[in-house]
């Protein structure tokens, strides 16, 4: 545990000064903060909507955005930019020299990928409601505070969360197989878009196919336009989160961290 925590670190102080750093933070700041910016002009135009179609609205066309591409694109580049600074360096022989087991070095990489999608979809949580709240301060018009959205707004962003982790574990291996990020940005980005046709077309075994799992995880929230009132007269949106499509991604996450594992590890000692 010590030689992970240490890797960890390291991975931290490497990547700091990135772009794959800095995109998981300022990305949620500023297409939130655009979002704001256009409900804000328009806030004559649907102020005489109710308070829970004005976050759906709000929240919705975040999640449509970042489900569809941003995300998938965000992880594409994330789990590049962790293995490029070895490839960059050609350190990866000086790296398992160290007195650290390669499960460590390999599971610090891993989780620290994963520590970025985490912080990047936590601040979209963050930085919808606060903008949202935000609007219905400057503009009292606009009736956000009429509906409160956090417990959704959260489910639905972690089930996103566990929808990516099946393509994480994949562009993790492509970044450690290829050198250079033309390969695994190009299989990324074709694969992306065939998962938003297949589930965006209704495909019965979308669900199988791991790029497909962001658009499919959204739809929460969608039908959540069409959910019947509850006790106290507002929609009641469920999240449920043992759906096929999540399964099939934590099991794709695991089988490929895996076979990583013991790419790197023969890798390793070439």
């Amino acid at each position: 545990m010590k030689g992970f925590i240490l890797s960890f670190r390291s991975e931290f102080y490497k990547t700091r000064k990135t772009m794959a750093f800095w995109s998981s933070v300022l990305l949620p700041l500023l297409l939130c903060l655009l979002l704001f910016i256009g409900f804000y002009s328009k806030s004559d135009q649907i102020s005489k909507e109710p308070g829970v179609m004005l976050w759906l609205q709000f929240s919705g066309a975040i999640l449509g955005i970042m489900g569809t591409l941003i995300l998938p694109m965000l992880i594409v580049f994330v789990a590049y930019s962790v293995n490029n600074i070895e490839h960059k360096a050609d350190t990866w022989k000086t790296l398992f020299s160290l007195p650290i087991s390669k499960l460590s070095v390999y599971g610090a990489k891993y989780f620290y990928a994963f520590f970025l999608i985490f912080v990047c979809l936590a601040l979209f949580v963050l930085f919808t409601l606060g903008f949202g709240n935000l609007l219905s301060v400057v503009k009292p018009s606009l009736r956000f505070s009429e509906y409160h959205i956090e417990g959704v707004l959260t489910r639905v962003y972690f089930k996103l969360f566990l929808a990516s982790l099946g393509i994480l574990s994949i562009q993790f291996l492509l970044s450690l197989l290829f050198r250079d990020f033309l390969k695994p940005m190009g299989i990324g980005f074709i694969c992306t878009i065939s998962g938003d046709i297949l589930a965006g077309n209704g495909w019965k075994y979308a669900y199988l196919f791991p790029y497909s799992h962001p658009f499919l995880a959204i739809q929460s929230l969608e039908q959540g336009k069409n959910a019947k009132p509850g006790p106290g007269g507002m929609p009641e949106i469920a999240v449920d989160f043992f759906t096929k499509d999540i399964g099939v991604s934590l099991a794709i996450a695991l089988l490929v961290f895996v076979a990583g594992y013991f790419i790197v590890l023969k890798k390793s000692v070439k």
